[in-house]
């Protein structure tokens, strides 16, 4: 197997020894397949990264570890990847622990493992759960600031939340349905979560609750949750609510499976009024194009990425401290008529 890294620098982006890479690098067996799996995707970040690898400047190692949709990842994975040439003369690197769904043990396990093998700082999507709070709280002690996104930990040791106003989204939402759906007669509205256990995703629907408790009384709620914002548990949950409820006429998806939440309305021969979702990702702008759903509650990902860089970097000494926090990513409306252009 050829590349073009110092075994060095795969160890270090792997996170194993460097006995461990030559051994996977010469195929000489006897590594768990874990661990292989862990050096093969180092190097695949490492030929992502390319542009930074060598540079000379001070180094830092940041750790990504997301819960969430891969269209999601990808979208912030190439979010950060693009950013991280703009924060020279610091030098940044960075290796991504995602998975689609992961119970507390296996967030937690990582976040150990990060801290037992050392970084510069952590950027973490994570449901809020006094374990992983916990887990937070011993990587502060040890040093290593933690930067939330789109999703808060606000009991732990965090070093700051970067993301959207997920309470004012939720309101947003619920006066862009309430808008369109127009009419005065009862109506239900269909609100997908991933998991209750979010704590972003809670502030969502907390600020669509009230919002409409408090312009659009004659709107109710009909909830789903669980399904993690993959398409095929979305897709059943989806059509399970729809068969109880005849009454639904609009979605506000806050945990995303879009295409799935579309092709349940379409399978039970159902019109969906309105439909709200969230994130400029691949599938959403393909459902936005096609006129599916009709707006997305979307923030700059890159804006967020470089931002939650910083933090890292003012947690390291390696650039000032602010005299104000900064604020959160602005919400934007995005529907077919106003869709950025995208590679």
């Amino acid at each position: 197997m050829t590349h073009p890294f110092p075994v060095k620098v795969v160890a270090l982006q792997a996170g194993v020894s460097v006995a461990t890479v030559d051994r996977v690098i010469k195929q000489r067996g006897g590594v768990h397949a874990n661990t292989v799996r862990r050096v093969m995707q180092a190097l695949d970040e490492l030929a992502r990264q390319s542009t930074q690898v060598g540079l000379s400047g001070r180094k830092f190692m940041l750790d990504v570890l997301m819960v969430a949709p891969r269209r999601f990842t990808d979208a912030v994975r190439a979010a950060l990847e693009g950013e991280l040439p703009s924060l020279h003369p610091a030098v940044l690197r960075s290796r991504f622990h995602l998975h689609e769904t992961l119970d507390v043990g296996g967030i937690v396990g990582l976040l150990e493992r990060i801290r037992k093998n050392g970084s510069h700082g952590v950027l973490l999507k994570a449901p809020d759960l006094p374990a992983v709070a916990e887990a937070v709280n011993r990587l502060a002690a040890a040093g290593i600031p933690v930067v939330t996104l789109v999703t808060d930990l606000p009991s732990s040791a965090r070093r700051s939340y970067v993301g959207m106003d997920n309470r004012a989204a939720g309101e947003t939402a619920a006066y862009l349905v309430g808008q369109w759906l127009g009419s005065r007669k009862r109506q239900q509205v269909l609100v997908t979560l991933s998991s209750n256990r979010f704590h972003g995703e809670e502030e969502r629907e907390i600020g669509f609750r009230r919002a409409l408790r408090e312009r659009h009384r004659h709107l109710s709620i009909v909830e789903v949750s669980e399904g993690h914002g993959i398409d095929g548990a979305t897709g059943a949950l989806v059509r399970e609510a729809l068969a109880a409820h005849p009454g639904i006429a609009a979605v506000y998806s806050i945990g995303g499976g879009n295409a799935a939440i579309v092709q349940a309305f379409a399978q039970a021969g159902r019109l969906c009024q309105v439909f709200i979702g969230h994130d400029l990702d691949a599938d959403n702008v393909a459902l936005l194009r096609a006129g599916a759903i009709h707006a997305v509650l979307h923030h700059d990902l890159g804006q967020d990425m470089r931002r939650a860089c910083q933090e890292v970097l003012r947690a390291q000494g390696a650039l000032p401290a602010l005299a104000q926090p900064q604020p959160l990513s602005a919400i934007q409306i995005v529907t077919p008529w106003n869709l950025p252009a995208l590679n």
